[in-house]
C-alpha cells in the first residue's frame, strides 16, 4: 500500500466486473439478473464470487422477474442489486416504480447498448430519459449516476448502496457498453468496510415489535398523496445534498463542452489538447449525477462562456436539461451519434470549430 494514497496495488479489470466486485464490497447480499449484453460479465462476476462470500446470486427466468426478486429482498432489510442493459432495463421499470413508492431502496445497473428496440450491443446513452425521469409511472426520481472510468464504476456502485440506503430509494448506475467491456488498472483497497444504517421498517420477523408491512399500494387519496409529499421532501433533499459533476480545462474558458460517461472521455480528449489546436480555449463539465442535475454549476458556467456543446451517444437527451439550467444565458448546441456509434475527439473539434470559431 502507498501510505501516501491510503491506496493499495491496483488490479486489471473491466467496469463490469468492477461494479460487482464493488457491489460485494459494499455488502451487497443477493443479486437477481438475466444474461443480455453488453454487461453479462457483471452477471457472470456475481455468479462465481457472491455465494462464495455469504450471499445469494439468482438467474432470473426474465428481467420482470428478477427486479421482483430484488424488492422482496430489500423489503427483508437485504442490501440488493439487479443489472441489465437497455431493452432489459424497460422490462423493470413497474419493478422499479415499485420500489419508488414502497420506499425501498435498491442499486440497478444498466449497461446501456444501441437503441430502440433491441438495437445492438455498441455503446450508447439513448437512455438518459428513462433513468432520470423515473421511467415507470408516477411522480418518482432516481438517483443516477454516470461512471467514465472503471474506477469510477468501482467507486459509484460502492457509492449507489449508502444512497439507496440513506435516501430509501431505488439508484441507477448508468454505465455504457464501452465503460463496461474497457479494462482499466482499478483499486479497491479505499473502499471501507460497509455500515448499512439500521432499517426498522424491514420485513425481518423480528418479536416484539409492530408489525411492519412494505406496499405501494395507497387505496385512498389521502395516503397517496401523503406517500407522495413524502417522496418529494426527500427528492428535495437529494437535489440540496448528492450533486456531483467534475469540472476540467481552463476557468477562462470560452467555450464549454458538457458530456458524462464514454463522450465524456472523448471530451476530455480535446480539452487536454495543445492551447494552439483550437482557436479558442475549452473545458468540460461533465455531470456525475445525472439526477440530481448539476443545473446550478452548469447556470454559473454560462455566465463566462460564449456557448456551450453537449456531446452524446443518442439523438440528444441530456441537452434538454443543459438548455433548462442555462435558460438562455448563452448559445447550446448539440453533437451526437446514434445506433452505437462513437464519434473521435478530431470530429469533436471539428463541430467546436465549425460551431464557435
Amino acid at each position: 500500500m502507498d501510505p501516501s494514497t491510503g491506496v493499495g496495488a491496483k488490479v486489471l479489470t473491466s467496469g463490469n466486473e468492477a461494479a460487482a466486485e464493488a457491489a460485494i464490497r459494499a455488502g451487497c447480499r443477493f443479486y437477481a439478473g438475466y444474461p443480455i449484453t453488453p454487461q453479462v460479465e457483471l452477471m457472470a462476476y456475481m455468479a462465481t464470487e457472491l455465494a462464495a462470500r455469504g450471499g445469494v446470486f439468482v438467474q432470473a427466468e426474465s428481467e420482470v422477474a428478477a427486479i421482483n426478486m430484488i424488492y422482496g429482498a430489500s423489503a427483508a432489510g437485504a442490501r440488493a442489486m439487479t443489472s441489465s442493459s437497455s431493452p432489459g432495463i424497460s422490462l423493470k421499470q413497474e419493478g422499479i416504480s415499485y420500489l419508488a413508492g414502497s420506499e425501498l431502496p435498491a442499486v440497478i445497473v444498466n449497461v446501456q447498448r444501441g437503441s430502440p428496440g433491441l438495437g445492438n450491443i455498441s455503446p450508447a446513452q439513448s437512455d438518459y430519459y428513462q433513468a432520470t425521469r423515473g421511467g415507470g409511472h408516477g411522480d418518482y426520481r432516481t438517483i443516477t449516476l454516470a461512471p467514465a472510468t472503471v474506477q469510477e464504476m468501482c467507486d459509484l456502485t460502492y457509492l449507489a448502496f449508502d444512497l439507496a440506503d440513506n435516501y430509501r430509494t431505488p439508484v441507477i448506475i448508468l454505465s455504457d457498453g464501452m465503460v463496461g467491456q474497457m479494462m482499466e488498472a482499478v483499486s479497491f483497497d479505499h473502499l471501507p468496510e460497509p455500515s448499512p444504517p439500521p432499517k426498522p421498517w424491514a420485513l425481518t420477523g423480528t418479536p416484539g415489535r409492530e408489525r411492519n408491512t412494505v406496499v405501494s399500494f395507497r387505496l385512498t387519496p389521502e395516503d397517496l398523496a401523503e406517500l407522495n409529499r413524502r417522496l418529494q421532501g426527500r427528492y428535495a433533499d437529494i437535489c440540496r445534498n448528492e450533486v456531483l459533476y467534475e469540472l476540467a480545462g481552463p476557468e477562462d474558458a470560452d467555450v464549454l463542452l458538457v458530456a458524462y460517461g464514454t463522450a465524456a472521455r472523448i471530451c476530455r480528449q480535446v480539452v487536454e489538447r495543445p492551447p494552439q489546436a483550437l482557436p479558442f480555449k475549452v473545458a468540460l463539465l461533465r455531470p456525475i449525477t445525472l439526477w440530481p442535475f448539476p443545473g446550478e454549476a452548469l447556470a454559473e458556467m454560462a455566465e463566462r462562456v460564449k456557448g456551450i456543446l453537449v456531446v452524446e451517444l443518442s439523438a440528444g437527451q441530456m441537452v434538454d436539461d443543459v438548455r433548462l439550467a442555462v435558460e438562455g444565458r448563452c448559445r447550446v448546441e448539440f453533437f451526437g451519434r446514434m445506433g452505437g456509434q462513437v464519434p473521435t475527439a478530431s470530429e469533436t473539434v471539428e463541430r467546436l470549430v465549425g460551431l464557435f470559431a
